[in-house]
């Protein structure tokens, strides 16, 4: 065993526990504290921690293993980023049918989380462009999974977070398209009537569409912001492949540099660039997919207690209400979020148990980490949750409440009935088995 360095830690930094690291190989036994396996660690919270247990590493030695440019097929091994698959694929004319907003995320733990992209609303999940996968158990057995085979099994890992098996290889499908590059149609809105006055038929018309929000504007301006809509463009000449971040944070500074002086300055500044009408052109994909990962180490500038993420869903009945809710109560608590973005999810079904995405709109929402006022704050945002019926998201969450937890996800037993006994981690200690024994009592008394 070999004690983890930083490149352990989550995306978050809220939580940096020494651990140890164990080779796959070892994964053969039930041990008090779990393993769990770790990809490239872009999780926000702590479903990627195991901190009194073992972290298998799934990056050293992963590969492509094949990919065919007739059908768009690819088998890969687990701790492949997707940013190497798109670097395969584009120079053939095929892209990943559902991308995150990162893809320095391994193969493996976009299924684990079950990631979504811009385009939920017409293709749902990254789960859904998988064909099969092949998940080692602590049993030694290796067991392949797929809608028609160990279909219980393959619903559980699509966003089971790791805890049904080690993917060890997966096979999934791509999309054939024009360009990597994007046909991009932007503009402002003054206020949130301006986003979901406009959504429906800016969904209707595009495979993309996502919206930045200046969190901190208020009154008749409050949830202002910039949609930027997309499709694949038709002549968008060759794409570049993905390349080195232009800019880096190489340390923590001492203080959160992504503070309400701040942000405002720039809230104001990306506002007023952005266009009145919309205004159309062809921008770059990895500007329009990946914007930050240009920067290394962006999560840097929340300062040294790192952020905490808090993303959403709830139905679209109510969602405007919803949002202002949101953005309310986080102003209310003066707190400031550098990334907030809106989105549709649509009515197409995600494959996993546990998956996040449902039928709504998702809003995200990224604050530094300033204790128990950003903690008292948080616990505000759930209740606006849990009120409107809707839920959050475990892979980008490190600490919603076990209550929380149950009422995003009512099926979580039969999530717990399919877990790997070996596998376990901070998140799924933290939550579900804060509620086992509460859950056995009922049991007993009922008998």
């Amino acid at each position: 065993m070999t004690p983890m360095g930083s490149q352990f830690e989550s995306w978050g930094r809220v939580r940096r526990n020494p651990r140890a690291a164990a080779q796959v190989e070892q994964f053969d036994a039930v041990r008090p504290d779990g393993f769990l396996p770790f990809g490239n660690g872009r999780s926000y919270g702590d479903s990627c921690h195991n901190d009194h247990g073992h972290l298998l590493p799934m990056r050293p030695g992963a590969a492509i293993c094949a990919f065919d440019p007739d059908s768009g097929v690819l088998r890969a091994d687990a701790g492949v980023l997707l940013s190497e698959i798109l670097a395969l694929v584009m120079p053939y004319g095929f892209f990943l049918e559902v991308t995150p907003g990162t893809a320095q995320v391994t193969l493996g733990g976009a299924i684990a989380n079950d990631v979504h992209g811009k385009n939920h609303h017409r293709r749902g999940t990254f789960g859904r462009s998988v064909d099969s996968f092949t998940l080692l158990g602590s049993d030694g057995v290796r067991r392949t999974c797929s809608r028609d085979r160990n279909s219980a099994l393959f619903e559980a890992t699509i966003g089971g977070m790791g805890l049904t098996g080690v993917i060890e290889q997966a096979t999934i499908r791509l999309m054939r398209v024009p360009s990597a590059n994007v046909c991009q149609t932007a503009f402002r809105f003054a206020g949130i009537d301006g986003y979901f006055d406009a959504i429906d038929d800016i969904d209707a018309q595009h495979e993309y569409s996502v919206a930045w929000i200046d969190q901190l504007a208020r009154g008749s301006k409050l949830g202002r912001g910039v949609l930027m809509a997309g499709d694949h463009a038709e002549n968008g000449g060759p794409a570049k492949p993905p390349s080195a971040p232009r800019l880096a944070v190489p340390f923590s500074p001492p203080v959160n540099l992504l503070n309400r002086l701040t942000l405002t300055a720039f809230n104001e500044m990306y506002y007023g660039r952005a266009p009145k009408q919309p205004r159309t052109g062809v921008v770059g994909w990895s500007s329009y997919f990946h914007p930050l990962d240009a920067i290394t180490g962006w999560n840097r500038l929340y300062g040294p207690r790192g952020l905490f993420q808090h993303q959403s869903v709830y139905p679209a009945g109510t969602a405007r209400e919803t949002t202002v809710a949101l953005i309310e109560c986080a102003q209310n608590h003066g707190a400031a979020s550098f990334l907030t973005v809106l989105k549709r999810f649509g009515e197409v079904p995600s494959p996993g148990l546990m998956s996040f995405p449902r039928p709504g709109f998702t809003l995200t929402l990224d604050f530094a980490n300033s204790g128990e006022r950003t903690l008292r704050m948080l616990d505000a945002l759930d209740e606006i949750v849990i009120a409107a019926g809707g839920a959050l998201n475990p892979y980008k969450d490190q600490r919603m409440s076990a209550r929380m937890f149950e009422a995003s996800f009512p099926h979580w037993r039969e999530m717990e009935a399919m877990r790997d006994p070996a596998l376990m981690s901070d998140f799924w200690r933290r939550t579900a088995m804060a509620l086992e024994p509460r859950q056995s009592g009922r049991q007993a008394a009922g008998a």
